[in-house]
C-alpha cells in the first residue's frame, strides 16, 4: 500500500462510546487527520445492530474502524480504503459485499485479546480443580465443609496444555500455563519448521506470548483429519481451542475428536466460536463417566448459537462454565484496539506493510 495522504477521514463507528482521551490522543498524533466518533445501538449482542447509520456517514471516510458496522455497499463509502475491526475475527462479516471487494484493505485487531482471555482460562481451570462452585455454595449456606467434601484437587503441575491454534491467544495461554508447571504441545494449520516460522509477527502486548514460538515442547501442523488427530492423541489433560472460524474449521472437533480426549478425560476451553464443535457430541462426552472415555470437563465462553437458548442442557451441567462471549472484554480493550490502528497509521505514512492484514481466502 502506498503512503498515506495527510488528509484522511477516520470515521469510529461502535456500540460504545469510546473514552474522550482516546479519541484526542489520535488527533494530536496525526492532527490533519480528520476522526469523526458515531455510536449505534445493538440487540441481544454487539453483534447484532438495530439502528441504522445513514449513507452520508460513511461518504467522507477513508479509514473505518468498527466492530460489525459496515457501509452496505462501495457505492455508500466512494473513499474508504481501510476497515480496522476491534474483533480479533472477520467471521461475522464474511456474507458482507464489502469482504468480497479487494479495493479495502482489512485488518484486525489480533493480538490485543491475549492477557485477558488467558486469565479467563485460568480462572475457569482453577475454580474446575480448586471446586469453586461448591465452595461458593458452602459460603452462602454459612457451612464449614469439611476438606474431602469437594473430592481431590488435581493442580495443573505436570499436565499438558493442547493449544489448537497458536497465535496471540494461545500463546499467551501457553505463556500463563507454562508458568503453572504445564507442558505445552500446539498445532497450528501450516507447519513451522524454522524459528523464523514459529515467530509471532502480529501485534503483541509487551511482556506477553511466545514472540519466538518457543514454549511448546511439541508442534503440531497440519489441515487433515490425520494431522488433527495425531494431534489430539499426544496426551493431552487440557485442549484449548483458539483457532479463528473458517470453513475448513467449522465443526472441527465431533465425536471421533472426543473419543480421542476422552481417553485422558481431558478438560476443553472454547474461545473462539461455538461452530468450531459439534456442540451435541460434546454435550454426549460430557455426559459419560470416565469408565466410558467422557470428559472430565468444559469452559464454554462461545457457543453455537449466541446468545444460548435458556433450555439448554450446558447450564445445568455440573462440569461445565458457560460465559456469554465476555472472556475477550476488559479495561484495556479499546486502548489496545486503538494500539493496533495507530501502528498501522505510522506504517501507512511511512509506506510499510500493514499488521494483521486479513487474508480472504484463509478466512482471518
Amino acid at each position: 500500500m502506498s503512503a498515506v495522504q495527510l488528509d484522511e477521514y477516520l470515521l469510529i463507528l461502535a456500540p460504545f462510546t469510546l473514552p474522550t482521551a482516546i479519541v484526542e490522543r489520535i488527533k494530536t498524533t496525526y492532527p490533519r487527520i480528520t476522526v469523526t466518533h458515531h455510536t449505534y445501538a445493538t440487540g441481544a449482542t454487539v453483534w447484532d445492530v438495530v439502528s441504522e447509520v445513514p449513507d452520508e456517514v460513511f461518504r467522507p471516510a477513508t479509514i473505518l474502524f468498527t466492530l460489525s458496522l459496515l457501509p452496505p455497499s462501495r457505492t455508500a463509502a466512494p473513499k474508504l480504503r481501510l476497515v480496522h475491526f476491534f474483533s480479533a475475527g472477520v467471521n461475522h462479516i464474511q456474507a458482507h459485499p464489502i469482504y468480497a471487494d479487494p479495493s479495502f484493505t482489512l485488518t484486525t485487531s489480533s493480538g490485543i485479546h491475549g492477557p485477558q482471555i488467558a486469565e479467563w482460562v485460568l480462572m475457569a481451570l482453577l475454580s474446575h480443580s480448586h471446586s469453586l462452585p461448591g465452595l461458593l455454595a458452602w459460603q452462602k449456606e454459612h457451612r464449614w465443609g469439611r476438606y474431602d467434601g469437594l473430592g481431590a484437587v488435581r493442580d495443573l503441575v505436570g499436565q499438558r496444555l493442547g493449544v489448537l491454534g497458536y497465535g496471540s491467544i494461545g500463546r499467551q495461554v501457553a505463556n500463563v500455563g507454562r508458568a503453572m508447571g504445564m507442558d505445552i504441545v500446539a498445532f497450528t494449520a501450516s507447519p513451522r519448521p524454522t524459528p523464523e516460522s514459529k515467530a509471532d509477527a502480529g501485534f503483541i502486548v509487551p511482556g506477553t506470548g511466545d514472540p519466538r514460538g518457543e514454549i511448546p515442547s511439541r508442534w503440531f501442523s497440519g489441515t487433515s483429519k490425520s494431522a488433527l488427530h495425531a494431534f489430539l492423541s499426544a496426551d493431552i489433560d487440557v485442549l484449548l481451542i483458539s483457532v479463528p472460524l473458517t470453513a475448513a474449521t467449522t465443526q472441527l472437533l465431533d465425536e471421533a475428536e472426543f473419543a480421542l480426549l476422552g481417553r485422558r478425560q481431558a478438560y476443553i476451553v472454547n474461545i473462539s466460536r461455538g461452530l468450531i464443535l459439534d456442540q451435541d457430541a460434546l454435550i454426549a462426552a460430557l455426559k459419560r463417566s470416565p469408565e466410558d472415555g467422557g470428559l472430565r470437563g468444559a469452559a464454554l465462553d462461545v457457543t453455537n448459537p449466541e446468545p444460548l437458548p435458556a433450555d439448554s442442557e450446558l447450564w445445568d451441567m455440573p462440569n461445565v462454565l458457560v460465559s456469554p462471549h465476555l472472556s475477550g472484554y476488559g479495561a484495556a480493550y479499546i486502548d489496545r484496539s486503538l494500539q493496533v490502528l495507530e501502528e498501522n497509521l505510522r506504517r501507512l505514512e511511512a509506506g510499510e506493510g500493514l499488521l494483521n492484514v486479513v487474508d480472504r481466502e484463509r478466512g482471518y
